[in-house]
């Protein structure tokens, strides 16, 4: 009976913790023969937490949080939270796109400033919630984004365009940061959009 409890428990984190991919628009044969694509990140229709704050107002209501915790303390947090999109969020994203197509043995590379490349994957943040991780309790963030594949040369040209929801960030081991949490999300949507091109693209 406790065999089965747990085998339960595990389903259900594993349901949980399930990310949606859906193709909203096009197909993947355009990118059959392509040798590199380049990779631009969007946050101007960013939604924040469950209220879906704006990217403005959330970094207003978490800087004057934290400066109430210690003078500066905020502004430091700022800082931290306009970088880590360069540093981490895209990174990760970037990172496992191409591990996954490596270990394939693809010859595909997913990189910024390709302005070569003829196709373009576009990276919309569309809603954030970065979880917490305190004393008692912790919970992973979840990242959902628009994934826009365009023609370079015509941004117009929507190729193929996949909606990603919810996608689990979390550490081993758990993170007190915010920012490694919501990097993670990002990890795990580069690494579950190759998948998906692996099984549509390059079979």
């Amino acid at each position: 009976m406790k065999k089965i409890t747990v085998l339960a428990f595990l389903f259900a984190s594993t349901f949980m913790m399930a990310q949606d991919m859906e193709v909203t628009k096009g197909d993947f044969g355009f990118l059959k023969d392509q040798k590199e694509i380049n990779v631009e990140f969007t946050y101007d229709n960013l939604k924040l937490m469950k209220e879906n704050l704006t990217d403005e107002q959330y970094v207003a209501e978490r800087v004057a949080d934290l400066n109430e915790k210690g003078k500066g303390v905020g502004e430091t947090w700022k800082k931290k939270w306009y970088a880590s999109r360069d540093l981490l969020f895209e990174n990760k994203f970037i990172e496992l796109m191409n591990v996954v197509h490596t270990k394939e043995k693809k010859d595909i590379s997913f990189q910024e400033d390709l302005k070569q490349a003829k196709y373009t994957l576009i990276v919309d943040a569309v809603w954030i919630y970065p979880g917490y991780n305190v004393v008692m309790a912790k919970k992973g963030a979840k990242v959902s984004t628009n994934l826009k594949f365009v023609e370079t040369a015509n941004r117009n040209n929507v190729l193929l365009e996949i909606k990603s929801e919810e996608a689990p960030g979390d550490v081993f081991g758990g993170s007190f940061s915010n920012e490694d949490r919501i990097g993670e999300g990002y990890a795990k949507t580069g690494k579950s959009l190759a998948k998906l091109l692996l099984k549509k693209a390059y079979k």
